[in-house]
Parts: structure tokens; C-alpha cells; sequence
């Protein structure tokens, strides 16, 4: 590491003014807030709140301003109480949620001891960086949890490496990639992260090396024009699901971009015609695409600020989920269902209608176990696929489970995507 010095004063009093001068931020008008009262129900309605969902609709409710004193409460314990069961088991990702959702703001009488769980964060991204060493520079997740971990650590005074930061950040595709394809939500949490460690350095007036600064501004400006190289037509960036994110990226960059490059307004209005056809209907996917719909990112979570209640506007009465059982007209479909490792294992699959990928894959296992046996864990997004026929995805190897309809991958998850009758769905083993 070379010299550390500070930056001059003046020169850092002008730099610390750069963020809040050339932040670009729209948001949902109060006239138009009810299109978003389907994600608050989603939100808050869903029996898939529950867990890690459960974090990520706290985080998202109380960075946004919806208070409702027993929904709140109910939440945090489910945070809390998800966190003390799992213990170490948690992922880096996971701790990093519960710190933010917990530590987003306080309540009067609320207290929340952070140390412990910010301890916990520091040692596992330690490991990642270690991991990062020994396996070519591949963590033991992926990039996208490791930019989550930089943010809480930034945010939550945690210990980290500037220096460590900056070089694993360099700008690589294969870092930012899944599936061949740049990842956008990767990208912007990437930014997110890069960005507050930068404001922390500034404001804090902490003493690193100089070089440190310009890479950081180099990798953001990269990641930027990548970002926005994924802007569709339509406005979308990358998909539904990582526009959320990518926005809240955009809101706290604009110095690395022109202004007629992206139109915030277009975007937004996407967003909301993609809310009244129902995209957004699990509640970590919600959860992701509301913050910025109100005009705010994570770096405005403040350990040290009072909740504000903003919940005017909104519908945020609670009920138990109650399940629709299908028309008898129409209750079951027929899909064909493949696994494709070296060899391709098909079969024909009938399931109920409404079903989810998740569904045809239990059916296949109880046809032919060994031919279609698989497991899953638990994620913020609902389940994963981490093992087809024994074969277990593994983070150093870059391998996963890829899901396809059609013979083109999916943006939903195992848990979410709906199937249609006659549709040609496969689980492939992959590289990313």
C-alpha cells in the first residue's frame, strides 16, 4: 500500500458537496402512491413473508416511511428470531439484511445493539476476501453479496480494507456476470457499496492513499456505462427486478453519466404498468422495487435517525392470506419437464394450474427420484436450486442450476415462475 495522506480540506469540503449537487432523483408523484399499495400488499400479505423475506420488507417499509406499530413489531421479531436460530448459518448476504433492516432507523424506546452482528459480517467477509486469494479471485458467494457486505460494513462502522475494496472491484465480467449475461443488480449494488465507502472517506475525513480514490471512481464510472448499456426501450434496466436496484445505482452516480442518457421519468412509468400487471408478486421482489420508487437508495439508512412516518397514501391493512383453488374446468396442465448435465433426462409432468417451476420439479422427483432428484435452500428470493442428481453447484467453480423455458433462461426464480400448459421447461448445469 503506498503513502497514506489526507486530502486537503477545502478539497474535501468540495468533494463531500458532489453527491447531494448531482444526485438525479425522480419518484412517484403523492397523487399516483395508491399503484403502489399491490407491492404493500404483496409486502405484508404474502405467507411467503416470512424469514429472510421477512428482512428484506422490514428494510424496505422502514426505509420508506410505512409504519404500522404491530405489523413493524411483528416483522422484527420474525428478523430477530430468524436470526438467533440460524446463528452462524446465516450467509454474509443474510447478516448484512438483518443489520440494515434492523439499524435502517430507530423508534423511540427501540434499541438495537449492532456491534455483535457487525462483528460477525467483518469476520465472514473476511473470509470471502481469503477465499478471493485462493480461488482466482472468486468469493465464496458472489460479487453481489460481497458489495451487500461493503455497504453494511460502510454503513454500520464496520471494519474493512480500503485498499482490499478497490482491487477486488476491479471492473472484470466474469465478477458482474451470471449466466453469461452482465448482472445488473450486481452492478448497482456494486455502486451502492463504492459510493458510501467513498462519502465515508470524504466526511469522515479518514487517511487513505490517493490511488484508492481514483480507483473507486473508476470502478463506479465502469460499472455505470454498464448499467445503463442493459437500459431497454421501454425504460427497464436489465429487467423488472433489477430496475429497482439499478435506479437507486443511478439516483447516486449521475456525475459518471449525461443527463439525456437515462430518462428517470420513463422508467418509473414502466415500473408502475409492470406493477398493475402483477410482476412484482413475491415480497422480496416488493420489497426491492419500492425504495426507489419513493425516490430512496440504502445509503439513506441512518442508524442514528428517528423512523418517519410516511405512510399516507397507502393501504397497509393486514389479513391472512387465504389460497384460490383452481376453476375444475381447467385444474391441471402438462408440461415437459428436462434435466441436461452431460446427458438430457426428460419427462411429461401434470400439475395443478398456477403452479411454479418448484412444483414440477417435486413432481418429477416422485416419478423417477433417480433421475430427477434435487434439493434447495431458502433465499431472499425464495428457494434455490443447489443440487440436480447429487450435482451441487459450487461458487469456486462458478457452476449453478439454471432454469429455462423454452431453451431461454428465466429472470424468476424456482418458487415464483409460473408454468403454462405444453411449455418446455429444463434445469441445466451451468457456468456463470
Amino acid at each position: 500500500m503506498g503513502q497514506s495522506h489526507q486530502l486537503p480540506l477545502v478539497g474535501l469540503l468540495l468533494f463531500a458537496l458532489i453527491p447531494r449537487q448531482l444526485c438525479t432523483i425522480c419518484e412517484v408523484s403523492k397523487e399516483n402512491r395508491s399503484r403502489l399499495n399491490p407491492l404493500i400488499s404483496t409486502m405484508i400479505n404474502s405467507k411467503y413473508t416470512r424469514g429472510i423475506q421477512a428482512t428484506h420488507v422490514l428494510l424496505s417499509l422502514r426505509l420508506v416511511g410505512i409504519q404500522e406499530q404491530s405489523l413493524e413489531q411483528r416483522l422484527i421479531q420474525q428478523v430477530k428470531d430468524n436470526e438467533r436460530q440460524k446463528g452462524s448459518n446465516l450467509t454474509s448476504r443474510q447478516l448484512a439484511l438483518v443489520i440494515l433492516a434492523l439499524g435502517t432507523c430507530r423508534n423511540a424506546n427501540e434499541t438495537f445493539t449492532y456491534s455483535r452482528l457487525v462483528s460477525q459480517l467483518e469476520k465472514k467477509f473476511q473470509a470471502e476476501i481469503e477465499n478471493m486469494g485462493v480461488h482466482d479471485g472468486n468469493p465464496l458467494t458472489n460479487y453481489y453479496q460481497l458489495s451487500l457486505d461493503v455497504l453494511a460494513l460502510c454503513l454500520f462502522n464496520g471494519s474493512y480494507s480500503i485498499t482490499e475494496v478497490t482491487k477486488h472491484f476491479t471492473y472484470k465480467d466474469k465478477n458482474f456476470s451470471f449466466g453469461g449475461r452482465f448482472s445488473v443488480d450486481t452492478g448497482a449494488m456494486a455502486v451502492l457499496a463504492l459510493t458510501c465507502v467513498k462519502r465515508r472517506i470524504i466526511n469522515e475525513k479518514i487517511e487513505t492513499d490517493e490511488e484508492d480514490l481514483n480507483r473507486i471512481n473508476n470502478h463506479t464510472e465502469l460499472l455505470v456505462k454498464r448499467i445503463l448499456s442493459e437500459k431497454k426501450e421501454n425504460g427497464l434496466i436489465g429487467n423488472a427486478f433489477s430496475t429497482g436496484e439499478a435506479m437507486q445505482a443511478l439516483f447516486v452516480s449521475s456525475k459518471y453519466y449525461n443527463e439525456g442518457e437515462w430518462n428517470c421519468q420513463q422508467t418509473l412509468d414502466t415500473v408502475l404498468q409492470e406493477i398493475s400487471r402483477g410482476a412484482f408478486h413475491t415480497p422480496t421482489a416488493a420489497a426491492q422495487i419500492l425504495p426507489a420508487l419513493m425516490g430512496k437508495t440504502y445509503l439513506d439508512i441512518n442508524k442514528n435517525s428517528f423512523c418517519i412516518n410516511g405512510s399516507g397514501n397507502f393501504s397497509i391493512s393486514t389479513h391472512e392470506p387465504v389460497s384460490v383453488a383452481p376453476t375444475s374446468s381447467s385444474s391441471y396442465i402438462s408440461v415437459h419437464y428436462s434435466v441436461k448435465i452431460n446427458d438430457t433426462y426428460s419427462t411429461k409432468v401434470t400439475v395443478l394450474n398456477g403452479s411454479v417451476f418448484l412444483d414440477v420439479m417435486e413432481e418429477a422427483q416422485k416419478m423417477n427420484e433417480a433421475a430427477f432428484r434435487f434439493t434447495v435452500v431458502e433465499s431472499s428470493w425464495g428457494p434455490y436450486v443447489t443440487s440436480v442428481q447429487g450435482v451441487n453447484a459450487n461458487s469456486n467453480d462458478r457452476t449453478y442450476w439454471e432454469l429455462l423455458s423454452e431453451g431461454k433462461p428465466l429472470s424468476q426464480g424456482v418458487g415464483s415462475y409460473v408454468v403454462h400448459n405444453g411449455e418446455n421447461l429444463e434445469v441445466r448445469w451451468s457456468k456463470y
